[in-house]
């Protein structure tokens, strides 16, 4: 009987072993691709990849199969890119090839793949690592507006830009932002070197120079004219001044940026061309650095400014930016400041406080509080500073009033401005505030009453006018009375 028993339990034992080792068998082993690289565009976005699995008897009936894509430099640790997915069973022989497609914003030399089931949750291992691209642009197009030569003045620079938008059969790649660029410069009629990325090149060596769109190592038909930069014997230095100085004040207007005499103008802000400015000059209440190639017949020379603005002041207020308070406390609040004849203004819940224009202000009731500080003398500029005060029984901008307000006086002086009912009114869940007009008219209807009745001017073609109010809370106890209204 007891040997019976020892038998019984082996074959127990091995039976789960069976199971164990059947479910550690479940495999979906790395997808394989015929391509070596994906360089896809609008007229051809079609791939395909194949993966096994087995046993294919362990994928339920509801399974699904999802192809998923790396970041671009092979990493699956964010949200990796679904590329395809199966219907439910609808894979159930193995190996299996599917086609997909790629995204327009894909580019990179690193991409990698990967399949994952979802009923048994399986994950393949990674795929080896390919460049893929999307084409947006994939023509010729210009720069330097199709001419082929530049002359640059001696100490100086020559800034060539990819024309923008481009016309006729000229289709600039600067109309797609995602687009990044590489300069070469040549070294014979068949080699060349990168110079340089970006949509301009400032060019102060001779030579001749072009632009590819960067497609990594796909075959790109993105790229430009060529164009031979050569120095002049003349020395001519660019040179950009600005009317209000630099760093400048911009509530005194736009400075104006000027630069020296020449035959034509193009101005450009932070490398790109500014369309249209093409005078000597140059309006702006912007800041950046703000360059001008200047053409004096002969060569062309270029210069930049860093425009700036001006440091204005420094302000603070004297507590945190979250504060408490007992129902019986104040607290003083000081706004300090460096600005050159500074003025205040405080507010409560977004509402101007009357009368409170000092540096200092005495908090007696909870709310969301700003002050303006504005700089009156030489640069006129303003800053605020926000903070919110609390009661220490953790309701936020609610006092616990003992019984409901007949009248309010919404004078801005912080007392009294809103309509503040007992908290039971306030906190209870769906508990719904109806204030009505002298005339019957719903003018606040809420299951959320915030105390902050009435959040906006009110009509006072009556001399102290009178509403309405009925609280109905959700046990059906109904509280109605009047509400009279005082400036």
């Amino acid at each position: 009987m007891k040997r019976k028993r020892i038998k019984n339990i082996l074959f127990i034992a091995f039976l789960l072993l069976a199971v164990v080792q059947g479910s550690a068998q479940i495999t979906i082993e790395k997808p394989t691709f015929p391509f070596t690289q994906i360089c896809a565009n609008a007229s051809f976005n079609n791939f395909e990849v194949t993966f096994k699995f087995s046993p294919e008897s362990s994928f339920t009936a509801t399974n699904q199969f999802i192809i998923e894509m790396s970041d671009a430099s092979g990493s699956f640790s964010g949200t990796p890119l679904a590329v395809y997915t199966s219907a439910a069973g609808a894979v159930t022989t193995s190996p299996k090839m599917i086609s997909f497609s790629v995204p327009t914003t894909i580019a990179g030399e690193k991409f990698k793949l990967r399949v994952r089931s979802t009923s048994p949750a399986v994950t393949s291992p990674e795929s080896n690592a390919f460049a893929a691209y999307y084409k947006l642009q994939d023509s010729p197009f210009s720069i330097n507006n199709f001419v082929s030569t530049a002359t640059y003045c001696l100490g100086g620079s020559y800034v060539l830009t990819i024309d923008n938008p481009g016309t006729g059969l000229n289709d600039s790649p600067l109309k797609y932002p995602s687009l990044t660029y590489k300069w070469f410069k040549e070294t014979s009629p068949t080699t060349s070197d990168f110079v340089s990325a970006g949509p301009t090149l400032a060019v102060n060596t001779p030579g001749t120079y072009y632009v590819e769109t960067n497609y990594g190592t796909c075959t790109s038909y993105s790229y430009s004219n060529r164009v031979t930069v050569t120095e002049s014997t003349v020395a001519s230095i660019a040179t950009i001044t600005s009317s209000l100085g630099n760093p400048y004040c911009p509530s005194e207007g736009p400075t104006i940026l000027s630069a020296n005499s020449g035959v034509s103008y193009q101005w450009s802000k932070n490398n790109v061309v500014i369309a249209g400015a093409t005078n000597q000059t140059y309006n702006t209440n912007e800041f950046g650095v703000f360059s001008v190639a200047v053409n004096n017949g002969s060569c062309s020379t270029n210069a930049s400014i860093n425009l700036k603005q001006i440091d204005l002041f420094n302000s603070s207020v004297t507590v945190p930016a979250s504060n408490s308070i007992s129902t019986d406390e104040t607290l003083t609040v000081t706004a300090t400041t460096t600005a050159s004849n500074p003025a205040y203004k405080w507010y409560l819940d977004g509402n101007p406080i009357t009368d409170a224009t000092a540096a200092t202000y005495l908090v007696q009731t909870a709310g969301s509080y700003k002050v303006t500080i504005t700089q009156t003398a030489g640069c006129v500029a303003t800053k605020e500073h926000s903070f919110t005060v609390t009661l220490k029984d953790g309701t936020p901008g609610f006092p616990d009033v003992a019984n409901i307000p007949n009248l309010i006086s919404p004078n801005g002086d912080g007392i009294n401005d809103t309509w503040q009912i007992p908290l039971e009114y306030i906190s209870a869940n769906k508990t719904e505030v109806l204030i009505l007009n002298a005339t019957g008219e719903t003018v606040l209807k809420t299951n959320n009453y915030q105390n902050n009745w009435p959040d906006g001017p009110l009509d006072f073609k009556n001399v102290n006018p009178v509403y309405y109010y009925i609280i109905t809370t959700v046990e059906g106890k109904v509280k109605k009375g009047s509400i009279t209204v005082v400036k």
